[in-house]
């Protein structure tokens, strides 16, 4: 298990594993009223949370299945990214993709964070690359069933 510092200026409890095999963490409004989306559009919710990743660590802020399943309310830069060295408050873009609109309470849940592990690659140039079965067959080329 990894520690990792947080500050929390939200008010409302930290972020959370719901069960013993959650990958993720829900995230909650910190706003001071409500937000309304309207269809199509597009707001920066902030979370009133702070966090310091150890290098080698990234959060990855992801939408909520229920709330894009029941009110088509999703995370538009799905996955987000929060790196390393980023040090300023967590916030989630929300939009709208729903005909109604959507209204954002304080402490409601928003999006999961998910902390993930990754590697830094080094490129290294070359002329030509390993021949595969697949070769460049991409954009379902492997077929639909």
């Amino acid at each position: 298990m990894t520690t990792i510092k947080i500050i929390n200026k939200s008010g409302h409890e930290l972020p959370n594993y719901e069960t013993s095999a959650s990958a993720g963490m829900d995230l909650r409004a910190n706003i001071s009223e409500p937000i309304t989306l309207k269809p199509l559009e597009r707001a920066i919710v902030k979370t009133g949370l702070f966090i310091e990743l150890p290098i080698g660590y990234e959060a990855q802020v992801r939408p909520r299945s229920g709330l894009a399943a029941k009110k088509g309310v999703t995370v538009l830069n799905s996955p987000g990214t929060i790196d390393a060295d980023y040090r300023g408050e967590i916030g989630v873009i929300l939009v709208n993709l729903s005909t109604e609109d959507f209204v954002v309470e304080n402490g409601e849940r928003i999006a999961q964070m998910i902390i993930a592990k990754h590697e830094r690659a080094e490129w290294q140039l070359v002329d030509s690359l390993t021949e595969t079965s697949r070769g460049e067959g991409g954009f379902g080329s492997t077929g639909v069933k």
